[in-house]
């Protein structure tokens, strides 16, 4: 017999196999398909499809498609597919033929043997359930693994050391979280909880229900009722809503002719932002921490003994989660595995150390920095420019797109500076400065401009950051190579003294925010400058003698009094209303001092706003 044992995540919404190749664990299939949806049907004519074909039929022929089979293992209901009927074990079994094929492809030679993951909660009736499968698809099943502890190995807590970790795996169709201590090759599961009816799937049909809603208010037809292909496009279409919302913050839907009125196609077009979906789905979220809270209790531990926080499944990308979750345990959970194929690599390092191989972890390729660019906010409760915000965060699996949006710092602003960063400070300049540029030709808007910043990453560390104007789609890009490469000593250094220099420029003040050096909780600037740049304006400090200029300063000023704190505001109309009563009676020293006393606290104020508003904290109402 082979020495060949493949590690199978025979998954709710999509199954994986892996095993040991070219010297590591690798996820296997053909071509560039390593995911396989764990979705069977019959076509048409009769033909079985199993993963992609099966999918792509199951919004025209949803009757002739069997998908979440893992929700009824264990049970005895029956399965119709078509006309046949079949159980749950039967359709399992054809999903992982599918994979024992796919090994086939990948490494030439069918397997014979099999590590087969669970969810820690599945029941004796489900793991034997799973046993039948794999022997109904001629596999020995040599290990039925627990999914937390393939997850647990595939991030490398199989070293010898112990470790104790919260493992949360959210899947499409089944949800748990065990808290879990590793030492050597033996993981002990402290606790485990869940809800086995809980997933991706139930984010799915909350925005499919969304846009049903949608289609009947502009055409006044329901299609949750009597419209089976109709129904079935609406959630797929929110599937693929809710993937692109994980690294955007909107997605346009467009679905044709999902139904007639007098002969002529009713469409369905929209934009949902990732705010709006979060809101849907919170609820849903929020009891996944009630079982984090309840497993906690049950293993005696508390958030503060967690060495790790690890993420399972791929409804983890979706933000809200890794936010609600970092809030929860006071950690930041790790995604540096591959989510979606995070269980898989696990049973493929136990598969493998079974067989005989030396395998400790797998190999990713993840982002060993955090990238993202300034941005004004608040800090110690003052406006300050050179927040930070990452964008893509550090050992996050590549290659990988992410987007956040942001807005301009006042109304009528024609351009904005982006300035890019890589680290993981919340103050930008005391990150590293790898690039910037203008984007200008804005739409001189009242309100605040909504930026998108779009940032890629790839394998080869290049990266592409895009700034776009949500209105009308006018962007700009820059491309930055060798952005993972590791600085040295002088290139930080040289990249810390050109900040130095700008902040100096800007402000005159050194990097550390104070005048001569000399660290203080105030920043205090004295002497007279020529110009300064401002959230992409130039403020020229002059003598304003006239009353034109007098008035063209009082209007620069009404467009900040939003921004202006409260003794800044009433400072700023007291000063309008002595420049009016000086314009008034035609004093023309009490007009330039009260113009002078403008202009310094202008000064001050363009000086704190930078080009940016953020999304989080300080986001317009």
């Amino acid at each position: 017999m082979s020495d060949l044992i493949v590690g199978i995540d025979l998954g709710t919404t999509n199954s994986e196999v892996a095993a040991f190749t070219d010297g590591q664990v690798r996820v296997l299939g053909p071509g560039d398909r390593r995911i396989l949806p764990s979705c069977v049907g019959l076509s048409a004519s009769g033909e079985l499809l199993v993963g992609e074909p099966a999918r792509n039929q199951q919004a025209l022929y949803p009757e002739r498609t069997v998908r979440s089979i893992k929700r009824r293992m264990g049970s005895q209901e029956m399965v119709m597919l078509g006309p046949r009927s079949l159980t749950a074990p039967e359709i399992s079994a054809v999903i992982l033929r599918e994979l024992v094929e796919w090994t086939r492809l990948s490494l030439g030679e069918r397997p014979e043997r099999a590590v087969i993951t669970v969810p820690a909660y599945f029941s004796d009736a489900q793991r034997g359930a799973t046993r039948e499968a794999g022997a109904l698809a001629g596999l020995e099943v040599v290990r039925i693994l627990n999914e937390p502890t393939a997850a647990s190995l595939a991030y490398g807590y199989g070293d010898g050391s112990r470790h104790t970790a919260l493992i949360y795996d959210l899947g499409g169709g089944t949800f748990d979280v065990s808290v879990v201590t590793v030492e050597g090759d033996i993981t002990e599961v402290l606790a485990s909880h869940g809800n086995n009816r809980l997933g991706g799937d139930d984010f799915d049909d909350l925005l499919a229900e969304r846009l049903a809603r949608e289609f009947q208010k502009r055409h006044g037809i329901d299609l949750r009722n009597g419209h089976a292909s109709a129904k079935a496009r609406l959630w797929w279409a929110a599937e693929e809503a809710k993937k692109k919302l994980s690294q955007e913050p909107y997605a346009r839907i467009r679905e044709e002719s999902l139904a007639e009125r007098n002969g002529k196609p009713l469409h369905l077009e929209m934009e949902i932002s990732r705010t709006d979906y979060e809101a849907l789905i919170r609820p849903l979220v929020e009891s996944t921490l009630d079982s984090v809270s309840q497993a906690l209790r049950d293993s005696g531990r508390k958030p503060g003994d967690m060495d790790a926080v690890l993420l399972v499944g791929g409804s983890t990308r979706t933000p809200l989660v890794f936010n609600l979750l970092a809030e929860r345990i006071a950690i930041e959970p790790r995604q540096d595995v591959h989510p979606d194929l995070c269980v898989a690599l696990g049973a493929g390092v136990l598969a493998s150390r079974l067989s005989g191989r030396d395998v400790d972890r797998v190999l990713v390729d993840v982002s060993p920095y955090s990238f993202g660019v300034s941005f004004l906010g608040e800090r110690g409760g003052f406006p300050y420019p050179h927040c930070y915000k990452p964008i893509i965060r550090r050992n996050t699996p590549l290659p990988l797109t992410r987007t956040e949006r942001f807005y301009t710092s006042h109304p009528f602003q024609p351009e904005v500076d982006v300035h890019v960063y890589q680290g993981e400070d919340e103050d930008a300049l005391k990150n590293i400065l790898v690039g910037d540029f203008t984007i200008g030709g804005l739409t001189e808007t009242e309100d605040l401009n909504e930026i998108l910043c779009r940032m890629r990453l790839d394998l080869d560390g290049i990266l592409e950051v895009t700034s776009e104007e949500k209105l009308t789609g006018r962007s700009k890009q820059i491309t930055i190579a060798n952005a993972m490469q590791a600085k040295t000593p002088e290139e930080i250094a040289a990249g810390r003294k050109r900040i130095q220099d700008l902040f100096e420029s800007r402000f005159g003040v050194d990097f550390n925010g104070s005048p001569g050096g000399e660290e203080t909780d105030t920043e205090i600037i004295e002497g007279e400058f020529e110009e300064m740049e401002s959230g992409g304006a130039v403020v020229e400090r002059i003598a304003v003698t006239g009353a034109a200029e007098a008035e063209s300063l009082m209007g620069r000023s009404r467009k900040l009094l939003h921004l202006m704190h409260d003794e800044d505001r009433e400072e700023a109309i007291d000063l309008h209303e002595r420049i009016g009563a000086a314009i008034e009676s035609g004093d023309s020293e009490a007009l330039a001092a009260a113009s002078r006393a403008l202009t310094e606290l202008l000064f001050f104020t363009e000086g704190q706003i930078g080009f940016m508003e953020g999304q989080v904290g300080s986001r317009p109402n």
